[in-house]
């Protein structure tokens, strides 16, 4: 990932139109400033870090990845392969985990998954084709698409931090699930990834994260 701390202008105009159109945006934006920038390499290597980051939390994601990156040096198809059990658990993979990386890197090398086709499809084709994977669900393709493809009209309505952003925005009683985050999100279009950027911002930003 690219340096949190430095602020993402290119979301600017985005959050401005958004603000024109939400009081609640306008009010958190005014209060928070700009999401800091943040984005991953597309590939094979960027999705294996979003297999990692899954249900845990971020400090326990860079851990487990400065871990597996000292077993294999280059995420890779081959090294993840070559990587023997006691290998993935040393660097902190549960079994799950380790089952995921290897149908991954298998599918990869016999060609069942072409990462280098995914910038050309749409969004829903990128999904189609990505969540085939085991181990791969809507969070992780829509993750993708949003940080390593750069799409502009993404929103991970699974993400319990986005739901919880959701809530302190609207200030709404219970946490929204994901179909009342689509509903929720609906009038952002097109610019739910800047909304969902900021959201993760904005949850942080309150001191609850």
């Amino acid at each position: 990932m690219s340096d949190r701390k430095i602020p993402d202008e290119s979301l600017r105009p985005a959050l401005e139109a958004l603000s024109e159109r939400d009081p609640d945006m306008a009010k958190a934006f005014k209060k928070c400033g700009l999401p800091p920038v943040r984005s991953q390499e597309p590939g094979f290597d960027g999705l294996i870090r979003m297999i990692i980051s899954q249900q845990v939390s971020v400090q326990s994601a860079r851990a487990i990845l400065a871990r597996l990156l000292g077993e294999v040096g280059d995420i890779t198809p081959e090294n993840i392969l070559a990587l023997d059990d006691d290998g993935m658990k040393a660097a902190g993979l549960s079994r799950p985990k380790q089952r995921y990386a290897r149908g991954l890197a298998s599918d990869v090398l016999e060609g069942r998954l072409n990462l280098d086709q995914l910038p050309d499809l749409s969004d829903e084709e990128v999904t189609e084709h990505l969540i085939q994977v085991k181990g791969i669900g809507r969070w992780t393709c829509e993750v993708y698409l949003l940080f390593a493809l750069h799409r502009q009209d993404v929103m991970p309505a699974a993400d319990l931090a986005l739901q919880e952003g959701m809530k302190l925005l609207k200030g709404l009683e219970d946490r929204p699930d994901p179909k009342e985050m689509y509903v929720l999100s609906e009038s952002w279009r097109p610019f739910r990834s800047a909304a969902a950027r900021f959201l993760w911002h904005y949850y942080h930003h309150t001191g609850i994260a």
